[in-house]
């Protein structure tokens, strides 16, 4: 569903049937301990771009709103865990590596096995 921010997000749920205005952010729900959710965070938030750059059914993302001074606005922090081989994941757009072969341009490996640096 489109977030308020226009992004695509499968964890953003908007209910406008007849005149109802209840949003809420499913990551934010599913998060433990729970915390507030609010439109203004879909703004900075980067799950839309973590699943557009990886679609793994076995990453878990976990949200959690961070504020670095009070003066500043809050920012959605994203965490990421691998189920299936049990790690947290440090690079959500990419994924741990272990799931899928990664191509030869994110691992540094040449194409053409005669080709020596």
């Amino acid at each position: 569903m489109r977030t308020p921010a226009g992004k695509e997000c499968s964890y953003f749920y908007g209910d406008y049937y007849r005149g109802r205005e209840r949003e809420e952010c499913r990551l934010f729900d599913n998060s433990n301990p729970p915390q507030n959710w609010e439109p203004k965070l879909c703004y900075k938030c980067s799950v839309p771009e973590i699943q557009q750059a990886n679609a793994c059914e076995n990453m878990q993302l976990n949200a959690r709103v961070q504020r670095l001074f009070f003066i500043l606005p809050p920012e959605v922090k994203i965490t990421a865990y691998c189920n299936k081989t049990q790690q947290s994941v440090s690079e959500p757009h990419i994924g741990c590596g272990q799931c899928h072969t990664l191509p030869p341009v994110f691992t540094g490996e040449t194409l053409d096995p005669d080709v020596t640096d």
